[in-house]
């Protein structure tokens, strides 16, 4: 890509950015300047990242350690969410590393995609980082419906139930509060919407049937891991009646 076409491709952008700006402020959304430094930390992190996937795409030995940077960048950005619960920072960073591990693992071990560091790389990618929005999602879904329902957790509480029981079907609701989002745009997929993974696949070159394999893994490879990661993170936090943590955090 030359100079010029940067220069233009960056002008557009800005416009579109601008022009959200404009339309938030004139529906007094509250949302400032958001927009704009989400975007140039968007064109940083991107900007590095293009210059580590160089790297690793040539050596794939490093895959591993890439995988171990999203899984921990994942993770912390969870955990920095759910701190106003008890022990939230490890029930996330516990939920994202199982959520994510237990769906690349079986996809792998299933060759649903090929071992190449482009495919391993792209599909780790989206399932970590829906794996820490379901973190995300279901911790604090967990803790609105707790403090919602204090009254009748504390029922439980008082009838002799253990606090796993009385938190069950509050954690219940929560991974499926978390879920439906995903699920719903599974749903439509091809209908309403061509998601990431497949419109990628297609830019890369490939068919429009390999495409199509391509997002049906990662479907199901993120389904898997937001269940895994949501069961896991509210299980966590149901395990102690004090559901809110202190200024101690941790």
């Amino acid at each position: 890509m030359s100079a010029a076409d940067l220069t233009t491709f960056g002008l557009g952008l800005a416009v579109v950015v601008a022009t959200t700006v404009v339309v938030a402020r004139w529906a007094r959304v509250g949302l400032g300047w958001v927009p704009v430094t989400s975007i140039l930390r968007a064109t940083v992190q991107l900007g590095v990242v293009a210059l580590l996937l160089q790297g690793v795409l040539a050596r794939e030995g490093t895959v591993v350690l890439f995988l171990l940077l999203m899984a921990s960048t994942a993770s912390l950005t969870a955990a920095g969410r759910l701190r106003e619960l008890w022990h939230g920072r490890r029930a996330a960073v516990a939920g994202v590393v199982s959520g994510a591990a237990v769906a690349l693992g079986l996809v792998l071990a299933l060759r649903l995609v090929e071992l190449d560091a482009r495919y391993v790389v792209a599909v780790a990618g989206i399932v970590i980082g829906n794996a820490m929005s379901a973190a995300t999602l279901s911790g604090r879904t967990f803790l609105r419906s707790v403090r919602r329902r204090r009254d009748e957790v504390e029922g439980w509480l008082a009838l002799g139930a253990t606090p796993a029981v009385a938190h069950r079907e509050i954690g219940r609701e929560a991974v499926r509060e978390a879920l439906l989002p995903n699920l719903d745009q599974a749903r439509s997929t091809g209908l309403v919407t061509l998601p990431g993974a497949f419109v990628g696949a297609l830019f890369g070159g490939a068919s429009p049937v390999e495409a199509a394999r391509f997002q049906l893994v990662v479907l199901a490879g993120v389904a898997l891991a937001m269940v895994v990661c949501g069961v896991v993170v509210t299980r966590l936090l149901g395990r102690t009646p004090y559901v809110v943590a202190d200024e101690s955090g941790d």
